[in-house]
């Protein structure tokens, strides 16, 4: 059994890329952190290890990063609980133990997605399956995992009801190089960190495509205006998507091929089926669900998306990327409005 530092460690769930590098944040800024992954064998493999070498090769663990797969211990008594599972899995991740969850432990996420099904954001998910928690954050920003995992300069948004509860996070992960910008839009800064996603296998697939710094510039442009809109139809405040969860992450991963949705644009636009493009990646990309969703809540708001409309005619049509370009640049001539 894992033996853990009598102080309330931090509790990350969820080993992945982007788990396992803000759980070697922490540590590095000195906090007691308890990283909870689902399968033992991996556990044991990176506790043994002391490095994940599937997704951060070469950044050794810190003294303070501590590991199980023992969910009961790694909730028995945090400080505060950090969730970094794909935003499909939040709902059955939730219900199936939510018996837990202690009803004054604060929780933040870092996932970046919408429900599948019903397009709802991961707060909203998280205020239905765990009603009784009242301190809930998610943070978000142009972030890669492996940067973090390295200590490069880091800028992210942490947004919540609860100030006291955002001040917390920002205490806890502020270091000398990542910083903390406070909000209190949590619909904005939850769907800047999704929306991109969509975008960015836009991105890729322009550039695939062998199309130059031009459409990509435009696309980003034009892709911000898509957020924006919805955005702000959904409750978000239009300020929010020129900030870091906003612009700042789709101009990050929408021009830096360690984005997972980036290079799933590229792989199709060099003719690579939607299946063939998972499994070179070899991780969750997020903006494939994100796309059906996004489309949907833009119909429901009555609002135009066409570049993310595009991209879902190619990831759920069949639709030829040329095809879907054609389709983009054919449209009428329209005033520039965000």
């Amino acid at each position: 059994m894992t033996v853990v530092d009598q102080a309330h460690p931090i509790a990350v769930l969820g080993a992945g890329s982007w788990g396992t590098a803000l759980a070697i944040h922490l540590a590095d800024s000195g906090h007691n952190v308890l990283l909870w992954g689902n399968e033992p064998k991996h556990i044991q493999l990176l506790s043994e290890s002391r490095c994940n070498q599937q997704y951060l090769p070469g950044v050794a663990f810190p003294d303070l990063l501590q590991l199980t797969s023992d969910l009961e211990l790694a909730l028995a008594s945090p400080a505060w609980v950090l969730l970094a599972i794909p935003s499909h899995a939040y709902r059955p991740f939730l219900q199936k133990n939510v018996h837990l969850f202690k009803e004054n432990t604060g929780i933040a996420w870092a996932s970046k997605g919408l429900e599948h099904g019903t397009g709802k954001l991961i707060h909203q998910v998280i205020a239905e399956e765990l009603p009784l928690c009242k301190k809930t954050a998610v943070m978000s920003g142009p972030t890669f995992a492996g940067e973090v995992a390295r200590n490069l300069p880091t800028s992210i948004t942490v947004a919540s009801a609860s100030e006291s509860f955002s001040t917390q996070l920002s205490d806890d992960l502020h270091s000398g190089r990542f910083r903390v910008y406070l909000s209190s839009d949590l619909i904005g800064v939850e769907l800047g960190g999704s929306l991109k996603n969509v975008l960015a296998i836009a991105a890729g697939a322009a550039d695939g495509l062998g199309f130059g710094a031009n459409t990509r510039a435009a696309l980003i442009t034009r892709g911000l205006a898509e957020m924006m809109r919805l955005g702000e139809a959904m409750g978000g405040h239009r300020e929010t998507f020129m900030g870091l969860s906003g612009m700042g992450d789709l101009i990050l991963t929408c021009t830096d091929d360690q984005s997972r949705n980036r290079r799933t644009g590229l792989l199709l636009a060099q003719g690579k089926t939607l299946e063939q493009a998972r499994a070179e990646i070899g991780q969750a990309v997020e903006g494939i669900n994100t796309a059906k969703e996004v489309v949907d809540l833009a119909r429901q708001h009555g609002v135009e998306v066409p570049i993310s409309e595009q991209v879902y005619r190619v990831l759920y049509e069949n639709c030829p990327i040329d095809e879907a370009v054609s389709a983009l640049l054919s449209r009428r001539s329209s005033q520039e409005t965000h």
